[in-house]
């Protein structure tokens, strides 16, 4: 993850950014932080999680789901603004969804690690979620083909729920839900 330090960015600097380029754009912490496309290996892990998630609220509409690119951003001051690769707001936040992004405290946030954002996936954005209080926060490995649940307990991450490629992974988000994770690797 390529970072660049500037004094201060308002929330009105960053959303003049321009859309729609190779990079993913984040601020974390004072730094916009800029990482390239994902791989297509991680574009089809993100399209079996969307669709299965999907799926599920279309029988279920208790939320809705987002994939990348969709801004969350936590705060405005400082600003802090994440892109994960999926997004889960369950009705009962649904406000905090805006015409540009979603401002405010999701209830999931997925991260599918890639080489350049593994780090920031597992430390930075880790803390982050966990700092403002996101329910649960998915890190996903394409290369060992696991998933690691992180659930906020007294406001901190205990070690997370471990699931390998033939695991069932499931959540109090998604009450019924199973996604099997071979489906997901495949």
């Amino acid at each position: 993850m390529k970072t660049a330090s500037l004094k201060e960015w308002t929330y009105e600097e960053f959303m003049s950014l321009p859309e729609g380029g190779s990079f993913r754009t984040e601020m974390i912490d004072g730094e916009l932080c800029m990482t390239p496309s994902p791989s297509p290996r991680h574009q089809r892990i993100s399209l079996r999680m969307s669709i299965i998630i999907g799926t599920y609220l279309d029988r279920s509409p208790i939320g809705e789901v987002f994939a990348a690119p969709c801004d969350v951003v936590f705060s405005k001051d400082p600003l802090q603004v994440v892109e994960p690769d999926l997004v889960f707001v369950s009705k009962e936040h649904l406000s905090i969804i805006t015409e540009k992004n979603i401002q405010g405290v999701p209830d999931l946030t997925v991260e599918i690690l890639s080489p350049s954002t593994e780090t920031a996936d597992r430390r930075v954005k880790h803390s982050l979620t966990q700092r403002f209080g996101v329910s649960e926060y998915w890190i996903v490995d394409p290369e060992t083909e696991t998933g690691q649940v992180f659930r906020l307990a007294c406001g901190h991450y205990p070690a997370p729920l471990e699931h390998s490629k033939r695991d069932l992974l499931e959540s109090p988000l998604f009450p019924g839900l199973s996604i099997p994770l071979a489906e997901v690797f495949q």
